[in-house]
């Protein structure tokens, strides 16, 4: 009988029991787990908890880094720059009410998005079985 390795037995199990990504990738937005979709993904604010309450799914090994900065700065800035371009063309206001508006406008959005992408990033990593989240009995 042949040995597999750890990574041939969890290329066998993804063709096997592929995971769906875009249900994962919708729990990741609501930071839930991908798993379950039930228990909470997040400890904290950006903090991800060691594992899920409800399925026991393990995200201690995500690697999230800076992706997660990085898809809000790229978001953010895509939406208020233009919007930021309109609004000075079109009413001309004072250059403090701007500074005022649109700098209260990223900064919130920015608060929002940062730990809604975070989730995405997990659970588009465990979708993929990237990084850890390798296929085992819970899938």
């Amino acid at each position: 009988m042949e040995q597999y390795s750890k990574q041939a037995y969890d290329m066998a199990q993804t063709e096997i029991h592929p995971r769906d990504t875009l249900p994962a990738v919708r729990h990741g937005w609501g930071r839930r787990c991908p798993s379950c979709g039930k228990g909470r993904m997040m400890q904290g604010y950006l903090k991800v908890a060691h594992a899920c309450g409800e399925c026991r799914q393990e995200f201690y090994h995500h690697r999230a880094d800076d992706g997660p900065a990085y898809l809000t700065i790229l978001i953010v800035g895509h939406l208020m720059a233009p919007l930021l371009l309109h609004v000075f063309v079109t009413y001309r206001p004072d250059p403090w009410v701007m500074l005022a508006i649109f700098g209260l406008g990223c900064i919130t959005l920015s608060l929002y998005l940062l730990p809604r992408l975070k989730g995405v990033i997990v659970a588009f990593q465990w979708a993929r079985g990237m990084h850890g989240f390798g296929y085992s009995r819970q899938t």
